[in-house]
C-alpha cells in the first residue's frame, strides 16, 4: 500500500504530531470526502505501508520524527513545493529563505533522491510575468542544486469542482487579479526555459496534469506517485495501478490518502483543497492530535470499515475490506 500524506492538506507542516501518533497506534480513520457517512480504518504499520509519499510546503515540523520513521522501517519520499511567492499568495508560510534552508537540511538528512521539487503552480499575471519566473526558477535551481531528484512544474488553472479562485467572499476581486490561466504561448516559452535550465543543473523537468503536451519543449509528463521512484526506494519491482480517482491527465499510481479537505491553515489563495472558509474554521476547532481522525472523532453510530492493506510486491496491490 502506498500512503499519501497528503494531497488534501499539509500534514507534515501542520499535523506532524497527529501523524506520528497514528504511526505509533498503527492506523488512522479517514472519512470519505465524497460520502461523509463512509469511514475507513486505514492500517499504518510498517508491514502494511510499502511507501509513504509526503506532500508539503514546509516539512520542518516533521523532520525531527524522520529518524523514528526510519527506525520503525518506513520508506518514504517527499513532494516538496517551493515557489518564489510571498505573503500575498501564501500568507501562512514562513519566509522563503528559511524554507530554502529547510530544503537543504532535508536533503542532507534523507538524500536528494527522495525529494521531488515542485515549482507549482506557475502563476502569471501583471506582477509576475515570464521574466519573473525565469529569474526565480534559475535562482532556485542554483540555491537548491544537488538537493532533489527532479522538478515538477504546473501552470495554475481552474480546478474542476471548486476552482482556484471560484470562491465566495471579499477576497474574490484580489484573487482574480492575481490568478488567471496561462496563455499557450506563455506556457510554451516557460516550458522550454524550465527544461533548458533544469538540464543545466542536471534536472529532469516534468509537468503535472497539464492538458497541453509540453514534451516538444523538453518537459515530460509527471507521475507524482511514481512507480520508478517507489521501486528505486524499495529496491524491487512492484505492482501498481493507475489512480482513476485523480483529475484527467494525472499520471499517478493508486494510493490511500489520510488527509481531509478544508483543514490547511497555510492559506494559499490558489489552493483547491480549501474551498470553504466556514468549513476550514469549523474543522480547525475540531482538531485533536490524539484523535484517530484528522478532523473530529469517531462518533457513536459511525460505521467504520476495517481495511486490509495488500503489498504492492505481491501482485494484488490495493486495499481490501
Amino acid at each position: 500500500m502506498i500512503l499519501s500524506v497528503s494531497r488534501r492538506t499539509d500534514i507534515p507542516c501542520r499535523y506532524s504530531e497527529w501523524f506520528m501518533n497514528r504511526i505509533r497506534e498503527g492506523s488512522a480513520v479517514v472519512r470519505n470526502p465524497f460520502n461523509a457517512g463512509q469511514l475507513g480504518r486505514i492500517p499504518m504499520t510498517p508491514e502494511a505501508v510499502d511507501c509513504i509519499v509526503f506532500w508539503t510546503k514546509d516539512p520542518q515540523p516533521l523532520m525531527p520524527y524522520l529518524k523514528e520513521l526510519d527506525n520503525r522501517g518506513y520508506r518514504y519520499y517527499f513532494q516538496f513545493t517551493l515557489t518564489p511567492y510571498g505573503k500575498a499568495l501564501e500568507p501562512g508560510l514562513r519566509d522563503k529563505k528559511e524554507i530554502i534552508r529547510t530544503f537543504r537540511s532535508l536533503a542532507e538528512q534523507i538524500g536528494s533522491s527522495r525529494i521531488i521539487w515542485r515549482y507549482d503552480p506557475v502563476i502569471i499575471n501583471e506582477e509576475m510575468g515570464i521574466g519573473y519566473h525565469k529569474q526565480a526558477f534559475r535562482q532556485l535551481c542554483l540555491e537548491l542544486q544537488g538537493c532533489m531528484r527532479s522538478v515538477t512544474v504546473s501552470f495554475v488553472d481552474r480546478y474542476s469542482g471548486n476552482g482556484y479562485w471560484q470562491k465566495p467572499g471579499k477576497p474574490e476581486a484580489r484573487r482574480k487579479s492575481l490568478l488567471r490561466d496561462a496563455a499557450e504561448t506563455e506556457m510554451e516559452e516557460l516550458a522550454a526555459f524550465f527544461a533548458r535550465t533544469g538540464a543545466a543543473y542536471g534536472l529532469q523537468v516534468s509537468a503535472c496534469c497539464e492538458a497541453k503536451d509540453l514534451t516538444a519543449f523538453g518537459v515530460g509528463r509527471a507521475s507524482c506517485i511514481d512507480r520508478a521512484v517507489i521501486e528505486d526506494i524499495l529496491g524491487g519491482s512492484v505492482t501498481l495501478k493507475p489512480d482513476k480517482g485523480q483529475r484527467k491527465g494525472c499520471g499517478c499510481y493508486e494510493s490511500i490518502d489520510i488527509g481531509a479537505y478544508n483543514t490547511c491553515p497555510n492559506g494559499c489563495i490558489y489552493c483547491y483543497a480549501n474551498h470553504s472558509p466556514k468549513a476550514l474554521e469549523a474543522n480547525l476547532r475540531q482538531m485533536d492530535k490524539n484523535s484517530e481522525m484528522l478532523v473530529g472523532h469517531v462518533r457513536e453510530g459511525d460505521k467504520v470499515t476495517e481495511r486490509r492493506a495488500v503489498s504492492c510486491f505481491d501482485g494484488q496491490y490495493g486495499l481490501k475490506f
